[in-house]
């Protein structure tokens, strides 16, 4: 493993959901080699934004070479809305709830992790093994220069949590609150890895081109002065037709969060971009590019700079054949 002093900068990688031999194909790209059983650069590591899990054909070996390479130095990460859903779905919770589960196994929220369960199933003891991995994971990271969250950088949310969690790691009683809307962990967890959704009128419904119907909508945090909803939609989904000119009202604004320009750079996952990789800002970027729908598995090269430059995005096409096709890169962990 090099030394902290060689290193150039960091890869910062959007959500890869399953689609881990396109992540091998990434790293290789990046020019990371594999030694050892782990992908290494000589001189860069790899940031992971989170959403290792869920939807994709190869989430096991995609679970297996981030966390390697976060084992031994390789990669930092921080934890997506699916790892959080995950620990809740399978979280026993206390008898006050009254229910079962954190998170209940309803029909939505069973076909969310069904993929992941699937892969897993005739390997309980490395899914034990991944939950409690996934617990270790941090919400946030602020290295010098830089600044990572899987969806929304909230500073008074992420002050809140450094009081009590300074390394922005969650334990098993923060992830029982977080399930309680109205809590000071709900709205932590709710904000740094789902980031703000406004809810549609009555009546109103998104149907989303992942097949699920939504009733709400994901809104950014980067507008200084934003009017109307169009200004702050961040989805690949349209609003219905006449939404966009929707005024803001006081109440929805007080709800955003702001990211100003002259904050150091920002990297997220988690909306589901699609096209080229392009910057919604100056200094955010965001990484995920629907790779689970046959989109781009995308990575910045990041290597100090206060201004990003779209032209320091690497991507590769994931191809349908994924689920089908064996890589030459792929660890043999079984």
């Amino acid at each position: 493993m090099t030394t902290q002093a060689a290193i150039e900068g960091y890869d910062l990688i959007g959500d890869v959901h399953g689609c881990g031999a396109t992540l091998g194909a990434l790293l290789e790209k990046l020019g990371y080699h594999q030694r050892g059983g782990v992908y290494r650069h000589p001189r860069r590591r790899v940031i992971f934004l989170g959403d290792l899990i869920d939807r994709g054909p190869r989430i096991r070996l995609a679970v297996s070479i981030a966390r390697r390479m976060v084992e031994e130095g390789e990669a930092h990460i921080v934890m997506g809305n699916h790892e959080y859903n995950a620990l809740a779905y399978s979280h026993r919770a206390p008898r006050r709830l009254g229910r079962e589960w954190l998170r209940e196994h309803s029909p939505r929220h069973n076909r969310i992790i069904k993929e992941t369960l699937d892969q897993y199933r005739d390997h309980p003891s490395e899914w034990e093994d991944a939950l409690a991995w996934f617990l270790e994971i941090p919400l946030f990271l602020e290295l010098p220069g830089l600044r990572v969250v899987h969806a929304c950088w909230d500073q008074s949310l992420i002050d809140s949590l450094r009081q009590t969690h300074p390394n922005g790691r969650i334990d098993e009683p923060f992830l029982e609150e977080s399930v309680t809307p109205g809590t000071r962990a709900f709205r932590i967890l709710d904000r740094l890895t789902r980031g703000t959704h406004l809810p549609l009128p009555e009546g109103v419904e998104i149907h989303s081109g992942d097949g699920f119907t939504r009733r709400s909508f994901r809104a950014h945090f980067w507008a200084r002065e934003p009017r109307t909803w169009g200004d702050v939609i961040f989805q690949p989904d349209n609003l219905p037709e006449g939404l966009e000119d929707r005024v803001l009202t006081e109440e929805e604004r007080a709800r955003l969060s702001h990211y100003s320009l002259e904050e150091r750079p920002l990297f997220i996952g988690h909306y589901w971009c699609e096209g080229i990789p392009a910057l919604p800002t100056g200094n955010i970027a965001c990484l995920d590019y629907s790779a689970v729908k046959f989109g781009r598995l995308v990575a910045y090269r990041w290597s100090g700079e206060s201004r990003l430059d779209a032209n320091h995005f690497v991507w590769v096409r994931v191809p349908q054949e994924e689920a089908a096709r064996p890589r030459p890169w792929e660890i043999d962990f079984d």
